[in-house]
């Protein structure tokens, strides 16, 4: 080994090695810290650079698991700064998330403690939670349920998220949500209709009612919604403060229901 190397602090060395692997996974440029930016310098001249790039990628190749377990902490930390930048944004939509009189609910409009979902009726993981939802319904008499219509799927999505928000009109909202859930076939016009009639919807009013502009507006609040909140899959919870994407189980819901009651 060169003896220059011998006198490199230890945090150095591992800065090198850090440096390398951004650069080898594109989180850096590597012009600024080049080779003529580490001899201009005046730290290192131009052999003492090569030797340096080519023990760090020696060391890299030699010791893999550095290269995942930096992947993994950068993974933690950028998902801690996304929750810490979702929970800040929850306070400051604060009203547009749980106080739209627009929004369909369920449950107890006074409970004490409420949940959001971000949700597409083609999403099979939304499908997948749904029985869940139904079953806290009925087994909290304290929660509230908002339901925020985010149709990210194309236009069949579209189509049902404006058939859900015209059937409020005629007060069904719930029984036809959880039936378009419950659908596992293609969502287009005929089958939405047979679905409105199932829960006692008159499909003729649905279907006016489906053009109103005040539902274009608020499927367009939504998405603007979900988007400064950083949520772009389904579906998404809100719990208090915290954003949760994903089909969480019945259990994972509790947890974060009962951790806003003790004020966690």
């Amino acid at each position: 080994m060169p003896n220059f190397l011998r006198h490199l602090p230890g945090l150095a060395a591992l800065a090198v090695s850090v440096a390398a692997l951004a650069i080898s996974l594109g989180a850096i440029d590597p012009k600024p810290a080049g080779k003529d930016a580490a001899v201009g310098s005046g730290l290192f001249d131009e052999a003492q650079v090569a030797e340096i790039g080519k023990l760090s990628r020696d060391y890299l190749l030699g010791n893999p698991e550095i290269i995942r377990d930096a992947i993994q902490a950068l993974q933690a930390k950028e998902e801690a700064q996304k929750a810490d930048f979702q929970s800040q944004a929850v306070t400051q939509h604060k009203d547009a998330l749980f106080g739209d009189a627009s929004d369909p609910v369920a449950g107890n409009l006074n409970g004490d403690v409420t949940l959001i979902e971000f949700f597409d009726y083609k999403c099979p993981y939304c499908k997948q939670v749904s029985p869940a939802l139904e079953a806290l319904l009925k087994e909290d008499p304290n929660l509230k349920i908002v339901f925020k219509e985010f149709p990210i799927l194309g236009d069949a999505s579209v189509l049902a998220s404006r058939a859900a928000l015209a059937a409020a009109k005629q007060e069904k909202y719930l029984p036809f949500h959880q039936a378009l859930m419950a659908h596992r076939g293609a969502l287009d016009l005929g089958s939405i209709a047979a679905i409105a009639a199932s829960v006692g919807l008159d499909p003729q009013k649905l279907a006016e009612d489906m053009k109103s502009e005040t539902i274009e507006k608020q499927l367009a609040a939504t998405h603007e919604l979900a988007l400064s909140l950083s949520i772009r899959s389904t579906p998404t919870f809100i719990v208090g403060d915290k954003v949760m994407p994903g089909a969480l189980s019945i259990e994972e819901l509790k947890g974060l229901i009962e951790d806003v009651r003790k004020g966690s």
